[in-house]
């Protein structure tokens, strides 16, 4: 398996390439081809989560040049634990956009491997502009994804998503040039030793720089007051993309962990202090706007995607405690949310298919057909959304409250996650009574997309699945935060001959 590491992003980056050039291919086969491809993605997760269940780092060096002067991917816990839950759920959306979803627009599943590979990049990467890269990549992809399909609405909330990021991709070129001009290097590891040996005099511009980056990876976590593009974004899509969608904010929180653990966490005053410290009010407040949105959203959508909002601010605020505990606690969340939200975005197109008018929106009264079967999986899943037994939100939200005790914050991530629990479960019941309790006129009957329905009911299964199996994630999960506290270990992997370094400049 020596070039396993790379097939995470050269095997959807072949495929999406051969589906564009042969696009003349019957639909089925490029359905196929698409389906065959994630599922080995789903393979190698488990794979990778096999090969860094020991705690070791796997490196892989293109081309033979060793680091920091070549391209370099590292597979730690972490990533693999992203590139897992990355093909988990692209199998889910894919399987869900082959009921029909996936014919609206021209290269579906082309562009749907290019996202695969782009997100696969950014958790194996080991330099912060082949992080760039893969960024672009992904963001290219989910552009094209965003506008699949047509209307006035997605076009309108592409262009609002397309300059936000953007920008972002700007600024992120702005802070790669001051840290290489200071540094000489972009290789995480080599960059955590040189700025760790910094100069006095290069602290203000390193500092500058890791601010930037902050700024660059808020946009892609959608953290106040840079989220605003999300909910139109997330609720104009396509429910298999929004889906997907689901795990691009968390690229952006997998990226602060990374960088401002690793590269900005080394010597005796970290550069990555400063970073924190605005890190907790925003996340703080990030949580609320997203309690205050889902209160107020007028359609489903809307509201799964204030629901990602809520999920970035409580893995920010809990992330921002930097404790083992708090850590693992945030990434079992992390899991729990990521794939509650894909659920609801699916189930929000299976609820609209079998309403008459209106969709998924709150204020057109509309008969449904199947709510029976409809009204026991809303009710399952918005249980585990809310983060009520016996579903994996429960089990995260109450070893978040459980790691927090003790913490000067503690009090204040009491407070936000509780209160964003209370508005989410006031504003599911207030739809759950309005579709599902209320007696209405029988809706003509439509034929109920079995397979769609199979998938959410698989995520929701998973989520409990999550919550039984809970000791042996927390398990897994504890020793990735163990090793996200120790980035030497890291250096010391990327850069061998640089341990005595490594262990010379640790805190």
């Amino acid at each position: 398996m020596t070039h396993a590491l790379i097939l995470p992003i050269l095997l959807p980056l072949i495929t999406g390439a051969g589906l564009l050039l042969l696009y003349r291919l019957p639909f089925a086969v490029q359905r196929l081809v698409g389906l065959a491809s994630t599922l080995g993605l789903t393979l190698l997760g488990a794979w990778a989560l096999g090969a860094a269940g020991g705690g070791e780092y796997r490196l892989y060096h293109a081309g033979d040049w060793p680091a920091p002067f070549g391209i370099v991917l590292i597979l730690d816990r972490l990533s693999a634990l992203m590139l897992a839950l990355t093909a988990a759920l692209g199998l889910a959306c894919l399987l869900y956009a082959g009921r029909g979803i996936d014919r609206r627009g021209a290269h579906f599943h082309a562009l749907f491997q290019f996202q695969l590979a782009g997100l696969n990049g950014a958790f194996l990467t080991g330099d912060l502009f082949n992080l760039f890269v893969f960024f672009e990549i992904l963001l290219i992809a989910s552009y094209a994804l965003l506008l699949h399909g047509g209307g006035r609405a997605r076009s309108r909330a592409g262009l609002h998503y397309v300059i936000i990021n953007l920008v972002g991709s700007a600024l992120f070129l702005v802070a790669l040039g001051t840290l290489y001009g200071l540094t000489g290097t972009l290789n995480m590891a080599d960059l955590a030793l040189e700025v760790a040996a910094a100069p006095p005099g290069d602290a203000p511009l390193l500092a500058a720089a890791s601010m930037a980056l902050l700024v660059v990876f808020g946009i892609k976590a959608a953290i106040l007051p840079l989220l605003f593009w999300l909910p139109r974004a997330y609720s104009a899509s396509s429910a298999p993309v929004a889906a997907l969608f689901a795990i691009m904010t968390k690229v952006g929180v997998y990226a602060i962990l990374r960088v401002f653990l690793l590269v900005f966490g080394l010597g005796e005053a970290p550069v990555n202090a400063a970073a924190w410290q605005w890190l907790w009010p925003l996340a703080l407040l990030t949580l609320a706007l997203g309690g205050v949105g889902v209160l107020g959203s007028d359609s489903l959508r809307t509201l799964t995607a204030y629901l990602v909002i809520i999920s970035v601010g409580t893995l920010l605020a809990t992330l921002s405690l930097v404790t083992p505990a708090t850590l693992a606690a945030a990434l079992f969340y992390l899991l729990h949310s990521t794939g509650m939200a894909a659920a609801f975005f699916l189930l929000a197109d299976l609820l609209g298919q079998q309403r008459e008018e209106g969709y998924d929106r709150f204020s057109v009264e509309a008969p449904m057909g199947h709510r029976g079967v409809l009204g026991g999986l809303f009710f399952l899943a918005a249980i585990a959304a809310v983060g009520l037994p016996p579903f994996g939100g429960f089990v995260s939200k109450a070893w978040i409250l459980q790691a927090s005790i003790g913490e000067p914050r503690g009090l204040w991530l009491w407070g936000g996650l509780l209160a964003a629990a209370l508005l989410t479960l006031i504003a599911v019941s207030r739809t759950g009574s309005r579709w599902f309790w209320r007696p209405g006129p029988a809706a003509a009957p439509r034929p109920l997309d079995r397979g769609g329905l199979a998938v959410v009911v698989a995520l929701v299964v998973l989520n409990g699945g999550l919550a039984a199996l809970g000791e042996p994630v927390m398990a897994y999960l504890a020793l990735t935060a163990e090793q996200l506290l120790t980035p030497q270990a890291y250096v010391a992997a990327m850069l061998p001959e640089t341990l005595a370094l490594s262990m010379e400049v640790a805190p």
